[in-house]
């Protein structure tokens, strides 16, 4: 069968609106054999690693999948919460978070999910829950602030291909990004002048994006672009000077030449020539994760101490920051003009609907 089964279908059902929040994903547990299974659905994604399958898939299942599992683990074990996975979490309280905001702006029938490209929830299962739900059209918001291929165009990849399995296809609309949008903006500004508020500033801003390949750039791939903007954005929204802030990358894996500054050695280089104190922040992640709490809040601390810095402060993400979330209906509302409204009438959409079914019946329809 071409389709996938469709959900039994009432005669006057009333249509739902479905926002569906997506992120990159985690493994279910800090183990090896559950890390194994993330990274071979993570790693095996061509959009993420664009080398031939048949020069990768020797190295990802001979190499990588036997080695790497059990440092990642205990990496992941590092920063496990004992509620799971931090990335999940925060995901999942934000997801919650915005549909409590969205309610109190719109009566038209809403619901807020949320999924991951590799691990779970799916973004398969998800959809197909909204769909269940009655929801005939569907925002796809992935939590990436900037767009890259390989985040953002993988989670649309994944709601393609389950429109090419599903018959009766919901109305689709989809956010690219949000790297520069002013509530976007205000809302990292605001974090950052809060915690300089309490521990006063640092000698240095880091912003620190996760690195691509450099080919990316030089095929077209817009993220770079998008990191230069937020940064630049940023500093000017705290009125910083040059010299005061610098951009990064981290996360660099294997040989090839990434996206550059690199987010450690520039940090070991300004311990070097006498910073005192560095701030880090990551503009390019909505929620604490592994790249987060463990490479830089761990690994570069260590790093920067180490050379001689004498103070490393990480500035935690947004989380389920109140004006972050305000933020976010900002933006969701932005794609959701003319699907939901303050001003539904239940009572004239349950007469609505009723009609619609008496007129079915009429018509011979079962239900």
């Amino acid at each position: 069968m071409r389709f996938a089964p469709e959900p039994r279908h009432k005669h006057g059902t009333i249509a739902r609106t479905g926002v569906l929040l997506m992120n990159l994903g985690t493994p279910d547990e800090p183990t090896p054999a559950a890390v194994r299974g993330y990274l071979r659905e993570f790693l095996g994604d061509p959009r993420v690693v664009e080398i031939p399958r048949a020069a990768w898939w020797p190295i990802l299942n001979g190499i990588i999948l036997r080695t790497r599992p059990k440092t990642s683990a205990r990496k992941y074990a590092a920063i496990w919460s004992p509620d799971g996975s931090p990335l999940r979490v925060h995901t999942e309280r934000q997801a919650a978070l915005l549909r409590g905001y969205l309610g109190q702006q719109i009566k038209s029938p809403f619901t807020v999910e949320y999924a991951m490209r590799y691990g779970r929830p799916s973004i398969d299962a998800v959809l197909e829950k909204l769909k269940a739900e009655g929801c005939d059209r569907i925002l796809v918001l992935p939590l990436y602030p900037q767009y890259a291929a390989s985040t953002t165009g993988t989670a649309l990849d994944r709601v393609a291909a389950f429109v090419a399995r599903t018959r009766n296809v919901p109305e689709l609309r989809t956010v690219k990004h949000f790297h520069d949008h002013p509530a976007y903006i205000a809302v990292l500004g605001a974090s950052v002048r809060e915690y300089w508020r309490e521990h006063g500033r640092p000698d240095k801003l880091v912003m620190s994006f996760h690195g691509l390949p450099r080919y990316t750039l030089d095929r077209g791939d817009p993220y770079h672009c998008e990191c230069q903007k937020t940064a630049r954005l940023l500093a000017e929204d705290l009125e910083l000077e040059p010299a005061r802030w610098m951009l990064t990358f981290q996360s660099r894996f294997g040989r090839a030449e990434w996206l550059k500054p690199y987010t450690q050695p520039a940090l070991e280089e300004l311990a070097r020539q006498g910073a005192r104190r560095v701030d880090v922040i990551c503009p390019g992640f909505v929620a604490d994760c592994l790249e987060t709490l463990e490479e830089i809040d761990m690994e570069c601390r260590a790093a920067f101490l180490d050379k001689g810095g004498r103070e490393f402060h990480y500035i935690p993400c947004l989380n389920e920051r109140d004006d972050w979330i305000k933020a976010l209906v900002t933006i969701a509302l932005g794609h959701l003009g003319g699907w939901v409204s303050a001003a539904w009438d239940r009572t004239a959409a349950q007469a609505a609907a009723r009609a619609s079914e008496r007129r079915a019946r009429a018509l011979g329809a079962a239900e």
